[in-house]
C-alpha cells in the first residue's frame, strides 16, 4: 500500500503524518517549528521518508499565503525568512517526489470536505473561529485559491465598513469581530465577569450566557450574529451546499449554536446546511495529506496493473 506525507506547519509547532488515502492515519508525530524553517523542514521530510518507505508524495499546509501552483511562500510575517520561499521546488528536488503546498485554512477545509462533515457535499465553505478567522472553499473536491492564493480569506470580508482596523492594514474586516480575539473586546467592552468579580475569559462565557447572564448574553449575541452575517454574505457569493464552521470557539458550541442557527436562517437568501467541524487539531495535517490523494491513488492504480 501507497501513503504520503501530510505535514501541517504552525507557528510553534510541526504535525507530521503518514496518511493513506481514504484518510487512514498509519503514523502521527509532533516538532516543534524552528528557525531557519526551510533546512529544519527538509531533514525531517527525509528522516520520515528512511522510516516510511511506502511514502509516495508529500502535501504540506502552512501559515502564509502560497502562491498556486509554485507552491511558493508569498506573504508570512511571524515565521522568520518562510516569505519568498519556494517550498516545493527546493522540496521536490531534494526528495524526487511530488510535492503540493497551501495555506493551513485551505487545507483544513480540504480535510472537511473530503473525510469529515463535507464529505457528500459538491460545495463546501468552511470558516474557522480560532484566534483569527479563516476558512477555505473547497469546490468539486478541489481548493479555489484564486490569483494570488488569497482565495477563502473569510476574515478579511469587510463586515463593518470604517470599523476597526485590521492586521492586514484595511478597516472592519469580518476577523475582528467573529474570534477569539474579537470575544476578549467584547468581553472587556461589556464588562462581562463571574461571580467573583473576575473578567471572564472567553471559554467562560457562553456557559456564563447560558446561566441567565445578560452582559454574557448581549456578547453572545453579537459573536452569533456577525458570524450569520459573515455566512449569508459569503453565500450570495457562492451559493455553496454546505458551510463547516470549526476552529476553537467549537469547543463550546453547545453553548451558542441553537441560537447562531436561529438568528443567521433569516439572513439567508435560500435554505443552507451548516454544521460542525468534525476534525479539530488532526484537520490540518489530515488535510495537507488529501493535498496529493490522486498521486498516492494513481500510484496505487500503477502498482496494480
Amino acid at each position: 500500500m501507497t501513503h504520503v506525507l501530510g505535514i501541517d506547519i504552525g507557528g510553534t509547532k510541526i504535525r507530521m503524518g503518514v496518511v493513506s488515502t481514504d484518510g487512514h492515519v498509519h503514523a502521527d508525530w509532533t516538532i516543534s517549528t524552528e528557525i531557519p524553517l526551510y533546512p529544519y523542514l527538509e531533514r525531517h521530510v527525509k528522516d520520515a521518508l528512511e522510516k516510511h518507505p511506502t511514502i509516495v508524495a508529500i502535501g504540506i499546509g502552512t501559515r502564509g499565503m502560497v502562491e498556486p501552483g509554485t507552491g511558493k511562500i508569498v506573504f508570512e510575517m511571524q515565521l522568520e525568512g518562510w516569505e519568498g520561499t519556494p517550498v516545493k521546488q527546493w522540496l521536490e528536488a531534494a526528495t524526487g517526489l511530488p510535492v503540493e503546498v497551501n495555506n493551513d485554512a485551505n487545507v483544513a477545509a480540504l480535510a472537511e470536505a473530503v473525510l469529515g462533515a463535507g464529505q457528500g457535499y459538491k460545495n463546501v465553505v468552511a470558516v474557522t473561529v480560532g484566534t483569527g478567522l479563516g476558512g477555505g472553499l473547497v469546490f468539486d473536491g478541489e481548493i479555489i485559491d484564486g490569483k494570488h492564493g488569497g482565495g477563502g480569506e473569510i476574515g478579511h470580508l469587510i463586515l463593518y465598513p470604517k470599523g476597526l482596523p485590521c492586521g492586514c492594514g484595511r478597516q472592519g474586516c469580518s476577523e475582528q469581530y467573529v474570534s477569539g480575539s474579537a470575544l476578549h473586546r467584547l468581553i472587556k467592552e461589556h464588562d462581562v465577569r463571574s461571580a467573583e468579580g473576575e473578567v471572564v475569559s472567553p471559554r467562560d462565557l457562553f456557559p456564563l450566557a447560558a446561566q441567565g447572564d445578560v452582559k454574557a448574553q448581549a456578547v453572545r449575541h453579537r459573536f452569533v450574529e456577525d458570524l450569520g452575517i459573515t455566512i449569508s454574505t459569503l453565500q450570495a457569493i457562492l451559493d455553496m451546499d454546505v458551510v463547516v464552521v470549526g476552529g476553537g470557539v467549537i469547543d463550546s458550541s453547545d453553548a451558542w449554536w441553537d441560537e447562531f442557527i436561529k438568528t443567521t436562517e433569516p439572513l439567508l437568501l435560500k435554505p443552507l446546511t451548516i454544521t460542525r467541524a468534525q476534525f479539530g487539531n488532526e484537520a490540518g495535517m489530515l488535510g495537507a495529506a488529501m493535498l496529493v490523494r490522486n498521486v498516492a491513488a494513481d500510484s496505487e492504480k500503477g502498482r496494480n496493473v
